[in-house]
């Protein structure tokens, strides 16, 4: 039995330094009919900056060296995304266009179903620069190539017009080889020997593609202050197969007294495992004890989590090998999920929610049900329970939004079952409940090309089926009601990891093709969001120069 220690979990406000404003963008037309102008105003700005009298004089050395190579993992995601990135920005017309290029890392609305917004731009291809654009997945499944699904080779056509699968090292030879450059470097003024090690390795990853000890060595580090997620990790890009990672960075500064809070609800994670309300083999494997949650400032982001929607939590990594065997790092990004509730949830909550729960919205909860949507991502099962596959595997291009969507409504139920446990102090859920209903409407908006926006869509309808909130057709606001919501929350955990373990992807198909499109109402309320000119996402106004306004 898991011993555990009564954690009196209470938010007791976040010294963030928030500068960048929350303008609101004020369009007054649906996200379609928007001016290039408009588009680029429904993003708030927000600088991000951090205190770095905390690192030591040699580790502000390591900044600029990780600075620029976090630059070149942004440089290849416009090749994975798009590809010639200066001929797309020359073709530019205005200020505000540009500014909507380098949002989207192309011509096309991540946050309005990849509609695009250039004249003479064709749909954006569902495999981006993953795949050949006449590649049909007739041929793709026909060829016999073991490489072809491996998530760091690209999918090229050879002289003779054949199929061929080349590594990313080989693919991006020059880039790969500055950036691992410039991590040794960075290595080298490390001061924590975790953090060296993890780096040293993560550059020699880059030039091999074989991640496994670069990831073993990060779920090592424990006393770093400094942090570099960096290389190809998430699959998101590639909608064709969900096979390829893209690349991508964060730089990242450790709040250590936050973490050392947050630290303590890691080792709940086997406890929680065991109590997952599916049946016995759906949770019979058992994450790693090494499992750890910290709380970070943010500092750069590059590459894919930089793309449209911006990542306020990270979980990884990715390798079901390390889960299996360490478990996996859950990285609260605690001044970028500020941002987030300030700009975009509490405009949202008083606009859409019942006036008389709206009180029930706040941050702690916020940061709650996302730090624990990260705990969830390590619970369920990496592979299916025949064991001839990894769930990734089996779920193909369903498995982020069904993944995406476990993690939600998991997150949700662990802040349940915590404060059963009597491991969250006095809280009232209905906090938890609310800014989780409040929370659909922001991730809603991220729209269908987005694995989080689907996920957001499947979970609205079937809280709606099973009666879990009311809508007043008067003030077109919503009401939680908690019993239902909570039944619901646990029928849909039990589907969800059921369909999983099960490796069922005609079940999950279905499930995104009847619950994963925006309907006629609740577009209409969606409409009215954009109408009040509430964010729908936000930029960061980042790099050197901006850390040293601080």
């Amino acid at each position: 039995m898991l011993k555990m220690k009564k954690i009196d979990f209470v938010v007791l406000g976040l010294a963030v330094l928030l500068t960048g404003a929350c303008r609101p963008s004020a369009p007054k037309e649906t996200h379609q009919e928007m001016t290039i102008e408009q588009k680029a105003a429904s993003y708030a700005p927000f600088k991000l900056t951090t205190d770095t009298s905390v690192l030591s004089e040699s580790e502000q050395k390591m900044l600029p060296l990780l600075f620029q190579a976090a630059q070149i993992m942004d440089n290849l995601f416009w090749k994975e995304a798009y590809g010639d990135q200066k001929e797309l920005l020359a073709r530019s017309t205005s200020d505000a266009m540009t500014r909507v290029l380098e949002i989207n890392y192309g011509p096309w609305e991540r946050l309005n179903g990849n509609q695009a917004f250039m004249d003479s731009v064709g749909p954006k291809p569902p495999g981006a620069q993953f795949y050949p654009a006449d590649m049909t997945k007739a041929e793709f499944e026909a060829w016999d190539e073991p490489a072809k699904t491996n998530p760091y080779t690209l999918i090229v056509r050879d002289s003779l017009g054949q199929l061929q699968a080349v590594p990313y090292h080989i693919a991006f030879q020059a880039e790969v080889a500055q950036a691992a450059e410039l991590i040794r470097q960075a290595a080298g003024f490390a001061d924590d020997p975790g953090l060296r090690k993890y780096l040293e390795l993560r550059a020699q990853a880059l030039l091999t593609d074989d991640y496994y000890a670069s990831d073993m060595a990060w779920m090592d580090m424990k006393n770093n202050v400094i942090d570099f997620v960096v290389g190809p990790i998430e699959n998101y890009e590639d909608q064709l197969y969900g096979y390829k990672a893209a690349h991508e960075a964060y730089l990242l500064v450790k709040d250590k007294a936050w973490s050392a809070r947050l630290d303590k609800f890691a080792d709940l994670l086997p406890e929680l495992q065991r109590a997952l309300p599916c049946d016995a083999p759906y949770k019979s494997e058992m994450p790693g004890s090494d499992s750890d949650l910290n709380a970070y400032d943010v500092i750069y982001y590059a590459g894919d989590c930089n793309a449209g929607s911006k990542t306020i939590a990270i979980n990884l990594p990715n390798d079901e090998r390390v889960r299996a065997e360490k478990g996996s790092r859950k990285l609260q990004l605690k001044n970028a999920m500020q941002a987030k509730f300030d700009c975009i949830l509490l405009p949202i909550a008083k606009l859409m929610m019942a006036e008389d729960q709206r009180k029930y919205v706040k941050f702690d909860a916020f940061f709650e049900n996302t730090m624990f949507h990260e705990v969830a991502h390590g619970l369920g099962m990496g592979n299916t329970i025949d064991g001839t596959k990894t769930v990734r595997q089996a779920l193909r291009d369903t498995y982020t939004t069904i993944e995406e969507g476990k993690a939600d409504i998991l997150g949700l139920w662990a802040v349940c079952k915590l404060n059963e446990m009597g491991e969250l102090g006095d809280k009232d859920l209905m906090d938890n409940f609310v800014t989780f209903m409040a929370g659909i409407f922001r991730s809603v908006r991220f729209g269908a090309a987005s694995a989080h926006g689907k996920a957001n869509m499947i979970r609205f309808y079937y809280f709606q089926n099973q009666g879990a909130f009311e809508r007043d057709a008067l003030t077109g606001t919503y009401r939680v009601d908690f019993e239902k919501m909570k039944q619901a929350m646990m029928k849909l955990a039990d589907q969800l990891l059921t369909m999983q373990g099960n490796g069922d992807y005609e079940q999950a198909a279905s499930l995104i093709e009847q619950m994963g499109t925006v309907r006629d109402e609740l577009q209409n309320d969606l409409d009215r969001i954009n109408d009040a000119g509430i964010p729908i996402d936000i930029f960061f106004q980042q790099g050197p120069e901006f850390l040293a306004e601080n």
